[in-house]
């Protein structure tokens, strides 16, 4: 077994890229940072795989300052992974199984412990089924909205994100995803944006939905639930044959609804942030 830390992207994606490619979906998260990374290496942190008789078995990315994704790193390899790693790293996310494993062998080197940041769901499209009898219509957003994102991103960063601090100003990350062709799909009634859902450009066939936001004073009228379904329409017709979306299991609502529209559970997630021991 040979674990080796990579120093360019390039060397990476060249050892890790095959692993993500078989399961795009499994892997989003990671396709994501990776397609991030191509464009941007300076934003790279670990970039680690482990190799068994040869072959790539297992793969770590992070990019600085953000959670190692370890959906390609079997527990099994979490060990030989975990003794390069460092000890700066934040947190951790992947399957359940694989970051539990990752965080066990970081901290019994490390001397840090691991505690719960979010727990979530990754749910993947069968057959859309958009909700019907919903007030308003979807739009795609443009350059002229972006102060209506920046507000519905900006309380959705307050409401919902739980592991690390997010960045104080959601421009520069909205920015980099419109000018990569992410698109945005408001629900508006009346011409009124009351809620926001986002889709990445596909990778390869796939596409995740995210994130959704409705303000607490449009809830309770479906708004989520039809501009969710937009944005899943909007990912099918840019060409994406596989659809997912990530929920926070501390939010009921989310995790029943997006069944109603055609998606199911694929697997559990978890992000385990590091922290040293009281």
């Amino acid at each position: 077994m040979r674990v080796t830390v990579h120093e360019t992207v390039a060397a990476f994606d060249a050892a890790a890229g095959p692993l993500y490619d078989a399961d795009p979906a499994r892997h989003t998260l990671a396709h994501t940072a990776l397609v991030r990374l191509r464009g941007r290496p300076d934003l790279a942190g670990l970039l680690l795989t482990v190799a068994h008789r040869g072959e790539t078995a297992g793969a770590l990315l992070q990019e600085a300052g953000r959670p190692a994704t370890v959906s390609a790193l079997p527990p099994a390899l979490a060990a030989a992974a975990a003794e390069r790693a460092g000890s700066t790293l934040p947190a951790v996310h992947g399957p359940v199984p694989e970051a539990e494993a990752f965080a066990a062998a970081y901290t019994a080197r490390t001397g840090q412990r691991a505690e719960v940041a979010m727990r979530m769901r990754l749910f993947r499209l069968v057959t859309l089924t958009p909700p019907r009898g919903v007030r308003g219509v979807a739009r795609v957003a443009g350059a002229a909205d972006l102060e209506v994102l920046v507000s519905f991103m900006t309380a959705f960063t307050a409401e919902a994100v739980q592991a690390l601090d997010p960045p104080a100003d959601p421009r520069p990350w909205l920015l980099e995803a419109l000018t990569q062709g992410a698109g945005y799909l408001l629900w508006e009634v009346d011409g009124v944006p009351v809620a926001v859902a986002g889709a990445r450009r596909p990778i390869g066939s796939m596409s995740r939905v995210g994130p959704v936001y409705t303000p607490p004073e449009e809830r309770g009228h479906g708004y989520g639930t039809a501009v969710t379904a937009a944005a899943t329409a909007w990912a099918r017709a840019a060409g994406a044959r596989d659809v997912v979306l990530l929920t926070d299991l501390a939010n009921p609502v989310s995790n029943e609804i997006y069944p109603r529209i055609g998606y199911r559970p694929v697997l559990d997630a978890v992000e385990l942030r590091f922290t040293a021991r009281a």
